[in-house]
């Protein structure tokens, strides 16, 4: 990365976290000022950041700093995500071998969902799907699977958080029918996605669960409209929320 494109600030903060992290002792404004040839008010300032982010935080006695809990919090996240993958990898490849579509891997972001894996079948189709891409929640089988299984106030705080986008005359774009669709598919255990992101493209997915028995991901199978069709869609039903439950059992998930 060239030099011009760094941002000094984040680039001063994340030192400081450096300089935190190789510390065996929390460590005061001054010692880390020196340490980073910073001034101690520009130390201040970042550390006062960071720490209103919950990613350092000040000892009430000695006013000192150490890392705080958010950092714990997102590279547990981070691990989640890479086992994840690793752990659902074979399940998918199983899908692919017996029923010859792609199969998708997608996990929660904010209010989105990203592809972290994907698996061709051996007559995949171009499609919207690619790994590392973000994509809207209300509008595909693995968006809806997630939403549809996260706790009520974080499903809420999503619902009242974007905009329902239509990409397809199929696409849900009210609410009120999105709400009662979502419980439909938490009593299923799967949603589909009708040509609603794209036309000429179906899918039926259904969500991987934590520990907690909340939502952190879904995979699916997809297709093009002329091999998944309606009645094919039913028989792929079962396959795939057993699948999904042997992935979320890797992740915790203890069924009652």
């Amino acid at each position: 990365m060239k030099k011009t494109n760094i941002i000094q600030s984040v680039d001063r903060a994340i030192s400081i976290l450096e300089v935190l992290e190789k510390s065996s002792e929390p460590l005061g404004v001054t010692e880390i000022s020196h340490r980073l040839d910073l001034h101690k008010s520009t130390t201040f300032g970042l550390l006062s950041t960071l720490e209103r982010k919950n990613l350092v935080y000040q000892e009430p006695e000695s006013g000192k700093y150490k890392l705080g809990l958010r950092l714990l919090e997102l590279g547990e996240q981070v691990q989640q995500r890479m086992n994840l993958r690793h752990q659902a990898r074979p399940f998918l490849k199983k899908l692919v071998e017996e029923f010859k579509e792609t199969v998708h891997l997608v996990v929660k972001v904010e209010n989105d969902y990203v592809y972290i894996d994907k698996v061709d079948g051996p007559q995949a189709i171009r499609m919207y799907s690619q790994i590392g891409k973000r994509a809207l929640m209300h509008c595909s089988g693995v968006g809806k699977a997630i939403l549809a299984f996260l706790p009520t106030n974080e499903q809420e705080k999503i619902m009242t958080g974007i905009e329902l986008e239509s990409f397809t005359p199929n696409t849900i774009s009210n609410f009120d029918k999105l709400s009662k669709h979502l419980e439909e598919i938490r009593q299923k255990g799967y949603s589909i996605d009708d040509e609603e992101i794209e036309m000429g493209l179906r899918c039926v997915a259904a969500p991987i669960l934590n520990h907690r028995g909340e939502a952190i991901a879904a995979i699916s199978i997809a297709g093009p409209t002329t091999r998944m069709t309606y009645e094919r869609i039913q028989d792929l039903v079962q396959p795939i929320k057993e699948t999904s439950l042997l992935i979320s059992k890797t992740m915790g998930y203890m069924p009652y």
